[in-house]
């Protein structure tokens, strides 16, 4: 149905088409390209029209992160604009960090001017001048599917649509869209549009029959099969999908090396941890979803004669310019689809292996016992030490830590001390590391699921690369808050391993001097959730730890107040 509406430019036709479209939420951080966007805002505003809603964001950064995030829990497509080319700049590590986990945001940016006179928009700035590039999505152009530039009010329906539909198809990812001012503020004074578009977003792939039937004998015939994933739960129903195949064989499954989400519930006998290693050696058949290094090549390998499937909607990653892990059958498909198939599959075959499959699912159940018990007495013998160990911090986030709680991880908090069981609880950070993801997803995840409690665990130089003052400012504008827990070591240890690893025998080690990776005097970080409203602790004593985090909480669920958790960890 064709609809039409009064507008007076193209930027207000803009807008009604996100509103048409269901984009709930503009981020934005603005310059001089977005006078006729502010003023079509202020115009919603009188009207009364809620969508999309402006939301400020003081970082480029910290705007794509919040799409990020809200796009975890919704699985909505997102909508940012950011100033010009200096704007990409500051947002290009947070569209990798999208690209490389298949969100799909509309990323905007407007344009310089490219008239000095003449036209409703021309350059009146002195930085209209010195702004300009010659190819500004040049910038960006190899982490986003599709770019382009609008020049004509003509194109405004097709080219938001083929932005939403391109972003949406899968393999997801971040679309490019340049608004140059003039085309923003041109007169016109209707638009019309079908309601709702005519391009499709989105749709499952299905895998070939062929394939389901080939993986499935492999598995049915399987002495030690395994599954490595890093990224299933990406889509709360295959973590479902998952489950019902693992049971339907007793097939363990490991989350991979950068676990990014809830992908396997962590109390299931058939869980085994986060590291693929002890068992891939002896594993003949392996089925990798979605885990883009789902071993180190330079630590472990599967044998020869061991059969290894990939499955994703682009099983060979072909946006990585280097991936040699073997695919001997790559299975380009929707999990959840295909894992619904494999275990419709293996019913034919359950009847006749029942005896095996009942040996190997009580063989990995005293397995998972067996790690756990380990991963308890770990945390059991740190939790006394002093500066505190992160291994007892991460125990104390699971302990005070429910249902309604949703853990946002930038790579600190330990895995094996936390029980993850529901799907959608728990995202990581993209395999991208683009740092400073952590708050801004969090931020993003609160606007999505107000309701929920939403812990971000971040260490101190992650924190310092979120822009934390934008983040807080976010947090208590927009009544979104979250508690941040800083495991603050104060360095950033990633570099210091790296260092230890390549020159194991070195000058760094040996005279345990790490130069560059230092971070220290350390700042006192609350302090800065203090000057936004917030509640901010210093914790340095083991046994205060699970009493500050449920004094933040209490401020956050009670008092709708941020709060920073600032806690001395032990220094490598």
């Amino acid at each position: 149905m064709e609809k039409t509406i009064p507008i007076e430019n193209t930027a207000q036709g803009y807008l009604e088409l996100l509103r048409d479209r269901g984009v709930k939420y503009f981020f934005g951080n603005a310059g001089t390209d977005f006078a006729s966007l502010v003023d079509g805002f202020a115009k919603f505003a009188e009207q009364g029209k809620p969508y999309p809603r402006p939301i400020t964001v003081p970082h480029e950064f910290l705007g794509v992160s919040m799409a990020h995030g809200y796009y975890m829990i919704t699985g909505e497509p997102q909508v940012v604009m950011v100033h010009v080319i200096v704007g990409i700049a500051n947002a290009s590590g947070a569209i990798m960090n999208a690209a490389r986990v298949n969100v799909p945001v509309i990323f905007s940016a407007g344009r310089t001017p490219f008239t000095e006179v003449g036209f409703v928009g021309s350059r009146s700035v002195q930085i209209h001048w010195a702004q300009e590039s010659f190819d500004q999505g040049s910038l960006i152009r190899e982490f986003v599917k599709w770019d382009y530039e609008l020049k004509y009010f003509s194109q405004l329906e097709s080219v938001v649509d083929r932005a939403l539909a391109i972003a949406m198809a899968e393999p997801r990812g971040p679309v490019y869209l340049a608004l140059p001012r003039e085309v923003l503020a041109e007169t016109h004074s209707e638009i019309t549009f079908t309601t709702g578009g005519r391009q499709q977003i989105g749709g499952a792939l299905h895998p070939d029959p062929a394939q389901i039937q080939e993986v499935a004998k492999l598995f049915a015939h399987a002495e030690h099969p395994l599954i490595i994933t890093a990224g299933v739960g990406r889509d709360p129903q295959a973590v479902e999908a998952l489950v019902m195949f693992a049971e339907s064989f007793a097939i363990p499954v490991v989350a991979g090396l950068n676990n990014m989400y809830m992908n396997f519930p962590t109390t299931h006998p058939l869980h085994l941890g986060f590291d693929p290693a002890p068992y891939l050696g002896e594993a003949d058949v392996v089925l990798v979803i979605d885990s883009d290094v789902p071993w180190f090549p330079t630590v472990v390998t599967p044998k020869e004669t061991a059969r290894v499937i990939q499955l994703r909607p682009d099983p060979l990653y072909s946006r990585y310019p280097l991936r040699g892990y073997p695919a001997d059958i790559a299975m380009a498909a929707d999990p959840a689809a295909a894992l619904r198939l494999l275990t419709q599959e293996m019913v034919r075959y359950q009847g006749r292996a029942k005896r095996k499959i009942d040996r190997r699912f009580e063989a990995l159940r005293k397995e998972h016992e067996r790690q756990r018990q380990g991963w308890r007495e770990q945390a059991e013998a740190v939790k006394d030490d002093k500066p505190i160990d992160m291994v007892w911090l991460s125990a104390c986030i699971n302990r005070v830590k429910d249902a309604e709680t949703i853990l946002i991880n930038e790579y600190d908090l330990l895995l094996t001390q936390v029980d993850l069981d529901i799907p959608g609880s728990f995202f990581g950070s993209s395999p991208a590391s683009g740092l400073g993801w952590g708050v801004g997803a969090a931020l993003g995840a609160k606007l999505a699921a107000p309701e929920k409690t939403v812990i971000a665990t971040v260490g101190d130089g992650s924190y310092l690369f979120s822009a934390p003052t934008a983040c807080h400012f976010v947090s208590r504008a927009y009544a979104l808050p979250i508690v941040v827990v800083i495991f603050n070591n104060q360095c950033w240890n990633a570099v210091r391993r790296a260092t230890q690893g390549v020159h194991p025998q070195g000058w760094a080690v040996k005279t345990n001097h790490f130069p560059l990776t230092e971070l220290s005097p350390s700042p006192a970080y609350e302090m800065i959730c203090e000057a936004n409203g917030g509640h901010g602790e210093r914790v340095e004593n083991p046994e205060e730890v699970v009493p500050a985090l449920q004094r933040a909480l209490r401020v956050v669920r009670e008092e709708k107040r941020q709060a920073v958790l600032n806690v001395i960890c032990r220094h490598p």
